[in-house]
């Protein structure tokens, strides 16, 4: 079946998949931008290595961005060209790469803001540091990998709910 209504299924994925990712992303940032300056008050000279969290953060907003654009170049609004198949994939697949970075923001902001203190008072936790963000960073790629994924069946099978 191709109604009207698909093409506003894909729509909505695209922009879950940024919003989602972006708030992730904006919380993280924040919330680890506050341990950062915590540690360039104490050690001025340690903000370059402990602004790793910051950065990270932001890059969860990137893998929303890069499936909003994908989802959005797939939508075809000819009439009979775009399915709800088509339209509820990239509905998923937008909340799948949205909600997984925003999930991966809060660990993020939560590890970076404890960690970036810690590494304020011990040179030690740094190595910890940095291998809690990758595996908290791994959280919105795991997403964006189903996304892409989901997103690719989405294009290659456009007739499956047509009608008979």
């Amino acid at each position: 079946m191709y109604p009207q209504s698909a093409a506003f299924f894909g729509a909505l994925g695209a922009v879950s998949s940024v919003v989602f990712a972006n708030m992730g992303s904006s919380y993280g940032a924040a919330k680890a931008g506050v341990g950062v300056t915590y540690l360039g008050i104490k050690t001025p000279e340690k903000i370059m290595r402990g602004i790793v969290p910051v950065i990270m953060a932001g890059i969860l907003g990137i893998y929303g961005l890069i499936i909003a654009v994908i989802i959005n170049n797939n939508i075809k609004t000819e009439l009979n060209s775009y399915s709800l198949y088509s339209g509820y994939l990239h509905l998923g697949a937008g909340l799948a790469a949205g909600l997984s970075s925003l999930g991966a923001g809060f660990a993020i902001g939560v590890v970076g803001d404890t960690a970036a203190r810690s590494y304020g008072k011990q040179d030690k936790i740094f190595v910890a540091m940095v291998l809690m963000l990758i595996f908290s960073e791994a959280l919105g790629l795991y997403g964006l990998i189903i996304a892409l994924l989901m997103s690719n069946k989405a294009s290659r099978y456009t007739d499956l709910c047509a009608s008979a």
